[in-house]
């Protein structure tokens, strides 16, 4: 991981005041750097941008920290839109913290790569990258972190968790149960929010603390999302005016009101009410808008349960808890014009959700029903089905379940073979805050980050971003099928011992992922002992492809090599077959494949 330092001054000195598209007229004779020639001398210690995305048109501040001044070397940026660069920058390395800027482009909803190099006497020392995303709209390329820590702590020490988020390009936060009670999540004292207040498992929660971390996501370009419940209140809660006639219930005889326990230690369980019952939504929604009025949320993220089995409300009426979902959704946007996400436990209730609900995205907590890698791409591609292919996907998809019982560390390949699965197939993961997500409970830090993880999920994050287009971005399924062409075998499907292949398609260019299970000891995307072994690296891996299509050019791309950097491979093609070699496959290529 590159050396963090606390204090970054501007020493940003312009060659020749190069910034241009890559045509322009005056700098057409500066010679693209080839990121595949570069070499890895550790003269960069640290690379950064000031958010997590940006709008059109704005500012977009990078800082670079080098090991030492390297005043007979340049810095060079190549900024690049997947295969095409559309900017460079020149500045001279004369100290060893480093600022400059970059105009974004004016066109929203792209995603950019910064390649830095440090030059000297011709040759290439160091390199690195960052991504920039260029989006106005957060939900159009969703990356969502967490919090869920929230007591009384010094400024310093939220920055710098808001920081590691703005590394990640984190555009989205969910405040994971920050609030008093589910029924009245923010303590009032004298018409004013109170100082401080329990949570539902007894742990002190400072406002200050929330409202601090809310104003520094902002000067991130990030969004603050309000956590709750949509039909839970605490035992007692009729004191509170909630009504009992509001409730669900398990039995038709309205004798045993629907619960989800929690332990004895803990403030109450959660008495569950109807979402589609008027005065409870009326309720909430009330208790909700005073939290607004008082912190700058964004928006709500709205949890579930589940399958509740059969329930009954009230009146003694069976309920359809997918269809009270829309119901209460519809009436908090009608009357809190808020962001709404809302989570599809287990995919429960999801096709109702996607197809009549407001929200920004669709968000699925994963289970046991979906055990599996290939549940994974089933999930993001159900869902858009379900949003007609204009809402993106997040899963909440706990790592290392089990082993997250006791103290350790989370299993590097583990993480990474999932995170690759769920970001070749369109979708983000539920993964980053304080620490790293093993458990529902999100305060469980049983596990720790090992330096290695760390620093390679930066590459991922990175590479989800600079490739956003290719990955997510309206993406169609495409029926090419690459197969092995040497010793190493290529499936549809997830197979140990074998490289998963498959394909979609975006403006007639076809976009083919490649998946490592050669070494694989499971296909349990959770890896809940953490036992996934790491895989061996393969060069040169020979694949092939049919086309009837004359090919134009082939651009791979890999979180693994070059730092996320596009190369561009020679491929033969004769009697309707394409074959190309992958220079390495460690976790996961892929190609992005364009016809004449």
């Amino acid at each position: 991981m590159l050396r963090n330092r606390s204090k970054i001054k501007s020493a940003a000195v312009l060659l020749a005041g190069c910034l241009i598209a890559a045509s322009a007229a005056g700098c057409s004779s500066d010679k693209e750097i080839k990121a595949e020639t570069a070499q890895s001398e550790g003269v960069m210690e640290k690379l950064s941008t000031d958010k997590a995305a940006y709008k059109p048109g704005e500012a977009v501040k990078f800082t670079l920290e080098l090991a030492k001044a390297e005043p007979k070397s340049t810095i060079v940026v190549q900024y690049r839109h997947l295969g095409e660069t559309v900017g460079r920058q020149e500045l001279k390395a004369e100290s060893e913290q480093m600022a400059w800027e970059w105009t974004a482009p004016k066109e929203d909803g792209l995603g950019y790569m910064a390649e830095v190099f440090v030059t000297a006497g011709g040759e290439v020392k160091d390199h690195s990258n960052i991504a920039v995303d260029v989006s106005s709209d957060w939900s159009k390329f969703p990356r969502y972190g967490y919090l869920a820590d929230f007591h009384g702590m010094k400024e310093e020490e939220r920055a710098a968790v808001i920081e590691r988020l703005n590394r990640f390009h984190i555009n989205g936060i969910q405040f994971y149960d920050w609030q008093y009670k589910h029924h009245q999540p923010l303590k009032m004292e004298g018409g004013q929010p109170a100082a401080e207040w329990p949570d539902i498992a007894n742990r002190p929660v400072a406002f200050e603390t929330v409202k601090g971390y809310i104003d520094l996501a902002h000067s991130k370009n990030m969004k603050a999302m309000n956590y709750n419940l949509l039909f839970g209140a605490y035992e007692g809660a009729e004191a509170d005016g909630v009504k009992k006639g509001w409730g669900l219930f398990r039995d038709p005889s309205l004798t045993n009101q629907d619960k989800h326990p929690l332990p004895d230690s803990w403030a109450s369980d959660i008495m569950l009410y109807d979402p589609m019952n008027a005065g409870w939504q009326t309720y909430l929604i009330g208790k909700e808008a005073e939290t607004f009025e008082h912190l700058a949320f964004d928006g709500w993220h709205v949890d579930q349960l589940g399958d509740r089995g059969s329930l009954w409300n009230g009146e003694g009426r069976s309920v359809k808890l997918p269809q009270g979902y829309v119901s209460f959704l519809k009436a908090a946007k009608e009357k809190l014009d808020v962001d709404y996400v809302m989570n599809a436990v287990g995919q429960y209730g999801q096709a109702f959700l996607a197809t009549q609900a407001p929200l920004e995205f669709l968000y699925t907590e994963v289970w046991d029903a979906h055990p599996k890698y290939a549940n994974l791409k089933d999930i993001i591609d159900q869902n858009g089905k379900y949003g007609r292919n204009k809402l993106n996907t997040v899963l909440a998809a706990y790592m290392n379940y089990d082993l997250a019982d006791a103290a350790g560390e989370f299993n590097t390949p583990g993480v990474l073979l999932t995170d690759a699965v769920i970001f070749a197939s369109g979708g983000s993961h539920l993964e980053l805050g304080e620490s790293m997500l093993a458990k529902e409970y999100f305060p469980n830090r049983n596990l720790r980050i090992p330096a290695e993880l760390e620093e390679q999920l930066v590459r991922y994050y990175d590479f989800l971003v600079a490739y956003q287009n290719i990955l997510r971005d309206g993406l169609e399924e495409s029926g090419l099928a690459a197969e092995g062409a040497g010793e190493i075998g290529v499936s549809g499907e997830p197979e140990t011992g074998k490289v998963w292949s498959f394909a979609k398609r975006k403006n007639g260019s076809d976009i083919v992922h490649f998946i490592n299970f050669t070494d694989a000891t499971t296909l349990d995307w959770r890896d809940d002992e953490g036992k996934q072994a790491v895989p061996v690296e393969r060069k040169d891996v020979a694949v092939s492809f049919k086309s009837e299509r004359e090919v134009g050019e082939i651009l791979f791309a890999s979180p693994d090599y070059y730092n996320g950097s596009p190369v561009q491979l020679a491929f033969e093609q004769k009697n309707g077959a394409v074959a190309v070699k992958l220079p390495g496959l460690k976790y996961w290529d892929l190609l992005q494949v364009t016809y004449k």
